[in-house]
């Protein structure tokens, strides 16, 4: 293989997925760079300006203007972080989710439109074809903190979920069969009946494969959200998928008007624990239990999210 040949499929892929002419392709007057930053906008509910620039390898400046065009469009406000005031934070505003809803969608159809050509017979194919360009041209580099995604679930990632506790949590913590009947009940109760404006589940993507999750749901409280089923599996550890994880909670729980945040968990799980209090988390209560085949102690936590103490 030459670099000719390199350029030259680059010039076939760009061409197939109409990069050159994203906003012609999608009907929607954004290009492929600034549509890519409304996507991580969407994904992640607060997000700095310099995690954007650090994720997406774009120029300051270049960044810049597409955010004051997003301003301008009523897409995004900004503001001083709470934990840094040399940076600057980015939300999308109700238009904005809208816009980048929109813009996923015709993604998501052109897309489509584009797989309907291939055979199914090829399509595992296809799909291995692309694994195989994106495992030999990460080979060699270790994973950075920028190639983790945190998206929303897709089809078989709830799945995913409850098995990957339960073999985590057998293999980590030696939890039995009911360890994974009863995440196999939280999952199958969201996806069954779940308020999409007050109840999230994140994904963390890494190399096109999920590495981790968490679920924000309704408590039986008023104003009261609940942070469940953390996970980071062991070889993404140590990029700090974790912290993004319960930071995307924290800032959604806060942005669409709860009071209070609270988990349970078992004082085992430390380095959970660690990361908890991190945040702000206040140990409320604890309590012995004899649970998934252990004698283990349970915890309550608790974050004020109204910045009150109380």
């Amino acid at each position: 293989m030459t670099v000719q040949d390199i350029r030259a499929f680059n010039r076939f892929y760009t061409n197939v997925i109409g990069a050159l002419d994203y906003s012609r392709r999608l009907y929607a007057p954004y290009t492929l760079t600034e549509s890519r930053v409304l996507y991580e906008l969407a994904h992640s509910p607060r997000t700095d300006a310099a995690d954007l620039r650090t994720e997406l390898s774009l120029d300051a400046g270049y960044l810049s203007r597409i955010l004051n065009r997003f301003e301008q469009d009523g897409l995004i406000e900004r503001t001083v972080s709470r934990r840094d005031p040399r940076r600057r934070r980015v939300t999308l505003t109700p238009r904005g989710r809208e816009t980048a809803a929109l813009l996923a969608e015709r993604a998501d159809e052109s897309v489509g439109a584009l797989l309907a050509t291939v055979p199914s017979a090829d399509r595992p194919r296809l799909s291995e074809a692309m694994h195989t360009v994106r495992t030999l041209l990460s080979e060699g580099r270790p994973p950075r903190r920028e190639d983790v995604l945190l998206r929303e679930p897709g089809p078989g990632d709830l799945g995913w979920i409850v098995a990957r506790n339960a073999s985590l949590y057998a293999a980590e913590y030696g939890f039995d069969a009911d360890y994974e009947a009863l995440v196999a009940r939280i999952v199958a109760d969201f996806a069954q009946d779940h308020d999409p404006h007050l109840e999230r589940v994140w994904i963390a993507e890494l190399d096109g494969r999920p590495v981790g999750s968490v679920m924000c749901v309704r408590d039986e409280a008023p104003a009261t959200a609940r942070l469940r089923l953390l996970l980071v599996e062991p070889e993404a550890r140590g990029l700090g998928i974790g912290d993004r994880l319960v930071s995307a909670v924290v800032d959604f729980a806060r942005e669409v008007g709860y009071r209070d945040l609270v988990l349970w968990t078992n004082d085992v799980l430390a380095a959970a624990r660690r990361l908890y209090q991190r945040h702000g988390f206040v140990l409320v209560a604890e309590k012995p239990h004899r649970s998934f085949g252990k004698d283990l102690n349970g915890q309550d936590w608790r974050l004020d999210l109204t910045g009150t103490g109380e």
